[in-house]
């Protein structure tokens, strides 16, 4: 199975975008925490939720197709190719089925929504809690590009209260505080 270091290097020769990266590292260390939390792999479910938007900057009009064609090529493991598939169901057909499948698709669109809360807040996400969470959820004005739907919809798929799950994500997130800047230090860092 590739590594870590592999999957690092293919993000980093394939998405350019500093803040799309911060996503892809937001969802793999939301992914890893579920993992942790419930038994499961954490290396290859971290792996699902690093390189699930791989080609979304080449190829949004294929994504994830090529993507998953190129993580096939390398011997990526089908369960985390499914995952890829099942977190864009509405476009590939594939729906989200095993435990891998609902955490990756739950896990997406909230740490954007969850990253944009800590932008705006003094603190970043060093104190940040659900109900903060779920009060930028309602204003859809805030990250508007945040589907609402397919926050909700992961949650279904999970089956656990909203709060946990945020609470969850946040946990995750907070792993990689530092590479995402999302720390009240690097929120008011001067440059």
């Amino acid at each position: 199975m590739p590594t870590r270091a592999d999957a690092v290097e293919l993000l980093e020769s394939w998405v350019e975008n500093e803040n799309l990266r911060k996503h892809m590292y937001a969802v793999e260390a939301a992914v890893r925490f579920y993992a942790r939390k419930l038994g499961a792999e954490e290396d290859s479910w971290a792996l699902a939720g690093l390189l699930h938007d791989l080609d979304w900057e080449k190829h949004p009009d294929e994504h994830p197709l090529r993507g998953v064609e190129e993580l096939r090529r390398r011997g990526y493991p089908e369960e985390v190719i499914q995952a890829i598939l099942a977190h864009r169901s509405s476009f590939t057909g594939v729906e989200p089925s095993t435990p891998l499948d609902r955490v990756l698709y739950a896990c997406d669109e909230l740490c954007g929504l969850v990253h944009a809360a800590c932008l705006v807040r003094p603190n970043g996400v060093d104190d940040l809690a659900p109900k903060s969470v779920v009060k930028k959820l309602r204003d859809r004005a805030f990250a508007a590009g945040v589907d609402r739907e397919e926050v909700e919809r992961g949650i279904a798929l999970l089956g656990i209260d909203r709060n946990e799950h945020i609470q969850n994500v946040i946990d995750g997130m907070r792993e990689v505080a530092d590479v995402l800047g999302i720390r009240a230090r690097d929120l008011h860092a001067p440059g």
